[in-house]
């Protein structure tokens, strides 16, 4: 049998293809654990990095002496506008008389609801005059999670299992870099200031 060289480049290029991406996630995965430390041993937020919406490593300790909400977001979700016109009005009320920070993570693992590139989600934020901080699009569950969100769901386990159940997972991290609190989707931001009171 004759196997001409259109065939066997159409074999061939798709898999060299397929490698180069599959050592890219390699490489990606291998650069995250580099700059963060083993999720089970950490005890602070304060010792991981992120990248933020521009692709710039952030270590987390510039958040020393705040307490902060993390949250993971989405664009195209039913509770998308409640909790982006709330995480606004938190922020405006409490960034400068508290000290209050949110750290928004965009996440696509939901229904595809976040679908967008950097740029895209920047611009869905720009629109709704988003003031407070906007990280890289990650993963929150499974084994490609973010360092940062294996810790936060070690130290504070769900209902039904620690993993994350949907957009806009909240969880409150002390001024220590200590997550305290954890709520759920369905509880509005507004609703989390009588905690966040118990650690201004």
């Amino acid at each position: 049998m004759t196997i001409g060289f259109r065939t066997i480049s159409g074999l061939v290029v798709p898999a060299f293809g397929n490698l180069l991406c599959l050592a890219r996630v390699q490489l990606s995965t291998i650069t995250m654990a580099e700059n963060n430390p083993d999720y089970k041993n950490a005890t602070s937020i304060h010792e991981f990095t992120v990248k933020n919406i521009k692709g710039e490593d952030i270590k987390l300790d510039v958040y020393k002496g705040h307490v902060c909400i993390i949250v993971n977001v989405a664009s195209q979700c039913g509770l998308t506008a409640n909790n982006y016109k709330q995480l606004n009005e938190l922020y405006d009320q409490y960034a400068e008389s508290k000290g209050l920070r949110i750290l928004a993570f965009p996440c696509n693992q939901f229904a595809g609801q976040e679908p967008g590139n950097s740029e895209e989600i920047v611009c869905f934020a720009s629109d709704r005059k988003v003031k407070f901080d906007l990280f890289e699009k990650i993963d929150v569950n499974g084994d490609s999670a973010h360092p940062l969100w294996k810790f936060l769901k070690n130290k504070q386990g769900g209902t039904l299992g620690s993993f994350i159940k949907w957009n806009f997972t909240k969880f409150i991290v002390d001024k220590n870099g200590t997550p305290v609190e954890r709520h759920g989707p369905n509880t509005d931001p507004l609703d989390l200031v009588k905690s966040l009171e118990k650690y201004w």
